[in-house]
């Protein structure tokens, strides 16, 4: 890239958002919001938390028992995006190969071929990840962190956007394999699906039984509203919400608190830092504004950006404990700055 080249994207980075423009991006994100609702009922929290991981660029670990809506969910995020999805079940014979592709030589050809893996879509389902062994989680690893894959020593980039949706189930752990540190911190938010309320439970029984056969959750009332390159603009915009030094400063002390709380046996690393402040700058932009604010930081993203991050003490866990309790208590004591 020319020094020119540079200078140019560097301008378009730090050129500010417009009225104008927060409000087309407003409308981009609610028409595709409303496309979802067609399809998926209820979990209005879920839906704003897994938009906010795709205009971030990051990736999202759903914990919920089965039957949620999870797979739904994804599917029908990416007929809205007019993008790719795929869903691999992990298991524990699942290897490494069957998640980022393989090289094999074709005998009638007399030459070797690239067989693409799932991973080359645009949203990836990882159902119930924890089932399949460290080396299978692995694989991920790079796909996450590059986005790309490492085949024969040849590097193939993804699609963008691209961003991988795993699922675990919080109450079975027999025949799973924890998900190790390193791999965790790679996606930006965890996030908890719980039971819907009664009355979109009704609404979900009569959309389903209303004249239709089987249990699925219709797909076809989604329409197309966007495409992978508007989603990328977006990404682009959201990277372009500013973020005061002031309220860097404030999320950074909030994760360094984590690193000395009592009842925090391991706490968040730099990457919790970065989390923060990506996914505060998505929901000023959610709110029609160009810059983030303490309550961006304090109130919507550090539950998501940091309960996977921090590990509990066994003293906390005995007394039933969780990260999120830990975290309030933590949040009340960080001094937020004042305008």
């Amino acid at each position: 890239m020319s020094s020119t080249e540079s200078t140019d994207n560097r301008d378009a980075a730090a050129r500010p958002l417009e009225a104008e423009e927060l409000r087309r991006i407003s409308d981009a994100v609610q028409s595709i919001r409303v496309e979802l609702a067609r399809s998926v009922v209820g979990q209005d929290e879920v839906v704003e938390q897994i938009m906010v991981a795709l205009l971030a660029s990051g990736h999202v670990l759903v914990e919920g028992l089965p039957g949620l809506g999870k797979t739904l969910l994804v599917r029908a995020l990416a007929r809205a995006i007019g993008g790719a999805s795929a869903r691999v079940q992990f298991t524990p014979d699942l290897m490494p190969s069957d998640i980022t592709g393989h090289v094999l030589f074709n005998l009638r050809e007399g030459k070797f071929e690239t067989r693409k893996g799932p991973v080359f879509t645009n949203l990836l389902i990882a159902d119930e990840i924890n089932r399949a062994p460290a080396k299978t989680q692995a694989a991920l690893l790079e796909v996450m962190q590059e986005r790309q894959v490492s085949l024969e020593g040849d590097s193939l980039p993804l699609e963008s956007p691209f961003m991988t949706l795993a699922t675990q189930n919080p109450l079975e752990h027999e025949g799973t394999y924890p998900l190790p540190d390193a791999q965790l911190d790679r996606f930006l938010l965890q996030i908890k699906i719980g039971y819907a309320s009664a009355d979109e439970e009704t609404d979900m029984v009569k959309l389903v039984t209303g004249g239709r056969t089987g249990d699925a959750l219709p797909l076809e009332p989604v329409g197309t509203v966007s495409s992978p390159a508007e989603v990328v603009g977006l990404q682009e915009a959201a990277a372009r919400v500013r973020a005061d030094r002031t309220v860097v400063d404030y999320a950074v002390r909030i994760v360094r608190e984590t690193r000395g709380w009592p009842g925090i046996a391991v706490g968040s690393g730099p990457r919790g830092s970065l989390a923060l402040v990506r996914a505060a700058r998505v929901w000023a932009l959610l709110d029609g504004r160009d810059f983030i604010i303490p309550d961006d930081v304090k109130q919507k993203a550090a539950l998501p950006a940091l309960r996977h991050r921090i590990r509990l003490s066994p003293e906390m866990e005995i007394e039933g404990r969780t990260a999120d309790h830990i975290l309030l208590e933590l949040l009340d004591s960080v001094e937020a700055p004042r305008r």
